[in-house]
């Protein structure tokens, strides 16, 4: 996902080393950003730690090929259609670094003190000596991230000449008048590079050299700064965005190219959209019960939308579909009980037909669609919820619901139709207790999630021409055929 937390946070106190003798005293040892990645991911592989928390549906796929890159201590290419999760994937790596690191006080491009490279801090260490002040940087501060659009610049990546320092009176080839661009300015981190074919084939240029060579060159300065950063970049393929390439001698530097993908199975889907639309939602928003078989309509029709021939494969369907679809039910929920007074708020299948609009703009179409858009998607809408009843319903009598229009009754819900309401016009339902259950409703005390699992029972009955359904203004009426 694009979207996800930013690198964790560091939960321990920085050592107390504030010198160079005191941090050479306390046992420190140097390692590379690939070294320290390396022998931190081993360390979780054998304590059996989850090794990238909150990626979903790559276990046996992506993450074994991630693993070998950074054993391999490899940059590395994240390649796939939007919404895979690349950027969330790329941020998981970023906890593998250690919580805190010691670099020279002050220094621009984050120095260790046994190893300085800037003239600034050699200078200092060499004046110094064990004297010279260190500082501890934590882990979510050696993380850049920057999305390549076309106007970014060497400048912003490499570095430029800082006019102001110039002015101070320094000579234009001293190398201090070098203002660090994002590359420079994460030595001894991770940067991140998404959607690297939209950047400019002549800023690609400037990236060789921190792969190959591992250094910088900045507007001809003799000045040659050996990094210590992994570069990892995200791309969607090439065939779609038609916006950019990734350049030949780029490609043949990172080390390893690793091809995303999305969730292969519903239950991936189902974890997925439960980690992300219902945890998205802070513990003090208003918020509404979204009942699981609710839960795996959406999924179900997130993945027929995905597999539809309307639905242009080279763009793919983002993750972000499923889970704004999610969110959207959830609102719709939280919309009718501020609006009738119901309480708790619960989601039913009345609020399914809001999604339709909420994520049509998340879809591209085959040109031979167009102007049928929200038709594909209401009709792949019925068939996620048909699939659904017949997973979860299929083998339940439902002949008490049936029986109920036999006389000519009707029964209406809708959107802003109140749970009392719809269970007020049913009545007593025999098996009613076997029919939430099937659903994985326990509270039937709770009229919302009863008349969700009915709702959901009478939606199921008509699309399999079992009961006659019809629309009017805002209210939906349920009867016998």
């Amino acid at each position: 996902m694009t979207t996800g937390p930013a690198p964790a946070s560091t939960s321990t106190p920085a050592p107390n080393a504030a010198s160079l003798g005191e941090l050479r005293a306390s046992g420190h040892v140097h390692k590379t950003v690939k070294a320290e990645l390396r022998d931190n991911l081993l360390a979780r592989m054998r304590e059996g730690g989850d090794r990238f928390p909150g990626i979903v549906g790559f276990d046996d796929t992506v993450l074994p090929q991630v693993e070998r890159a950074l054993l391999a201590g490899h940059d590395l290419v994240l390649l796939g259609e939007r919404g895979q999760g690349k950027t969330r994937l790329i941020r998981t790596i970023v906890q593998l670094l250690d919580e805190w690191t010691p670099v020279v006080a002050g220094c621009e491009i984050n120095d260790h003190p046994y190893a300085p490279v800037c003239v600034r801090c050699r200078r200092l260490v060499s004046e110094q000596g064990d004297a010279t002040p260190v500082s501890w940087k934590p882990r979510d501060e050696r993380y850049a991230e920057k999305l390549a659009t076309p106007d970014v610049s060497v400048g912003d990546l490499i570095g430029d000449v800082d006019p102001i320092k110039v002015a101070e009176g320094r000579m234009l080839g001293d190398p201090e008048t070098v203002h660090y661009g994002l590359v420079p300015r994460t030595n001894r981190g991770i940067v991140a590079v998404n959607e690297l074919p939209d950047l400019a084939e002549r800023i690609q240029v400037a990236l060789l050299n921190v792969l190959e060579e591992r250094d910088v060159q900045v507007r001809g300065y003799t000045l040659r700064l050996p990094l210590d950063v992994l570069l990892i970049a995200s791309a969607n393929p090439e065939d779609y965005t038609n916006r950019g390439r990734i350049i030949t001698p780029l490609k043949d530097r990172f080390g390893a190219e690793v091809r995303t993908h999305y969730p292969l199975t519903l239950d991936d889907e189902l974890r997925l959209i439960r980690q992300e639309a219902l945890v998205s939602w802070g513990a003090d928003a208003v918020s509404a019960a979204l009942p699981d078989h609710l839960i795996e309509v959406v999924a179900r029709f997130a993945r027929h939308v995905r597999e539809s021939p309307a639905v242009d494969q080279r763009s793919g369907v983002s993750a972000r579909f499923a889970i704004a679809g999610a969110e959207t039910v959830a609102a719709s929920a939280v919309r009718r009980s501020a609006l009738t007074g119901e309480e708790p708020p619960v989601a039913r299948v009345a609020d399914l037909p809001a999604v339709v609009a909420a994520v049509q703009g998340k879809v591209e179409f085959e040109a031979s669609e167009e102007g049928r858009e929200a038709e594909v998607l209401e009709h792949l809408l019925r068939r996620a919820v048909a699939d659904t009843f017949r997973q979860r319903l299929g083998g339940v009598d439902l002949t008490g619901i049936v029986e109920k229009f036999e006389d000519g009754s009707v029964v209406e819900t809708g959107e802003l139709v109140p749970a009392a309401e719809l269970l007020d016009g049913l009545g007593n339902i025999e098996g009613l207790s076997k029919i939430l259950s099937a659903l994985g409703i326990d509270d039937v005390d709770t009229p919302g999630l009863a008349a969700a699992g009915l709702e959901f029972a009478l939606e199921g009955l008509y699309l399999l021409r079992r009961l006659s359904k019809e629309s009017v203004d805002d209210r939906v009426i349920y009867g016998s055929r």
